[in-house]
């Protein structure tokens, strides 16, 4: 799930007891409103429990399961979610099953105390990895065969690990982002992540990216303009003098703090709004250009299907059929 996909991507995930409900919410949230953004099913997946009971959560609220972990030679992706007292779960069957449905997975994923069950069956040995700011020194006493970072979330080749629920919300908008576009981790981020801060009285709101967490204030009035002028852009030396530096150096500021160009960013608004439109409304796609900053519908509908893989009458069409 690391690269572009087209057909839907199934994940399996086995929860363990005393899982916050908060960390399955941030693994699942994330997929359920990328598929109802791009009104199609890009995701869907299989909760387990190692007994094949309902998960009791730490806030006494069960998850239902598809069932009790049996791994065959699945290849689905497998998220291993844990909070607390991971170690009373980790028996010396589930590591068994670990290690051998890990032969098979195109991806494994610790999910915050899911990196030490990862950990304790060898699976992240010569990898880098991260866990809970909580647990790092001792996790990197622990293996020293593994290269602990200090980041919200690692992707090491096949192997993935996180620090937490926020980190993990992280993680699943770069995966969503990677196989998908930056558009539609953008819309997601927006539905979730907001970085506030007081700015002239006003509440100021900016989605987070993948691990971006701490925004140059420069980049966010940047974004803050974008946001205020999608129905008529503004060039990037216009956007660049507004908020006070150089456009080389707005261009340098936006790649190191949102892993994308300018242009892209603006570009991804302009569309996201275009497309809630489109889906949302009934107005015509000339008026639907004009109010997002297209010249004309010719250069809208081509933007809108490179970036969405269908023409505006086409989405249309098939939530109509579906609906």
């Amino acid at each position: 799930m690391l690269a572009p996909k087209d057909e839907t991507q199934h994940i399996d995930l086995l929860v363990l007891p005393e899982t916050n409900l908060i960390l399955v919410a941030s693994v699942v949230e994330p997929l359920r409103a990328a598929n109802r953004i791009a009104g199609k099913a890009l995701y869907d997946w299989d909760i387990f429990s190692p007994d094949g009971n309902a998960i009791e959560t730490k806030s006494g609220i069960p998850i239902p399961v598809a069932g009790h972990f049996r791994p065959q030679k699945e290849t689905s992706p497998l998220f291993v979610l844990s909070s607390y007292n991971w170690q009373a779960y980790t028996t010396s069957h589930l590591r068994m099953q670990l290690s051998q449905t890990a032969r098979h997975r195109e991806v494994m994923a610790g999910i915050e105390s899911g990196s030490w069950m990862l950990a304790e069956t060898s699976l992240l040995d010569n990898c880098s990895a991260t866990t809970h700011w909580e647990d790092f020194e001792d996790f990197t006493a622990a293996y020293p065969q593994i290269t602990m970072v200090r980041e919200r979330f690692v992707i090491d080749g096949k192997r993935i690990t996180t620090g937490g629920s926020l980190p993990t919300l992280d993680l699943m908008l770069e995966l969503i982002r990677r196989q998908h576009s930056y558009s539609l981790a953008l819309e997601v981020s927006r539905l979730f992540i907001y970085e506030q801060e007081r700015t002239r009285g006003d509440l100021l709101q900016v989605p987070a990216i993948g691990n971006m967490r701490i925004l140059d204030a420069r980049v966010g009035a940047a974004v803050k303009l974008m946001e205020e002028t999608v129905d008529a852009p503004l060039t990037l030396t216009r956007l660049a003098r507004r908020t006070g530096v150089s456009a080389r150096h707005l261009q340098d500021l936006f790649q190191e703090t949102m892993g994308v160009a300018p242009h892209a960013h603006y570009l991804a608004l302009r569309l996201n709004a275009a497309r809630r439109k489109v889906i949302e409304t009934r107005a015509d796609f000339a008026d639907i250009a004009a109010a997002t900053g297209f010249n004309s519908s010719s250069a809208f509908s081509r933007s809108y299907r490179a970036h969405y893989r269908e023409s505006p009458s086409e989405t249309r069409r098939r939530l109509k059929l579906k609906n």
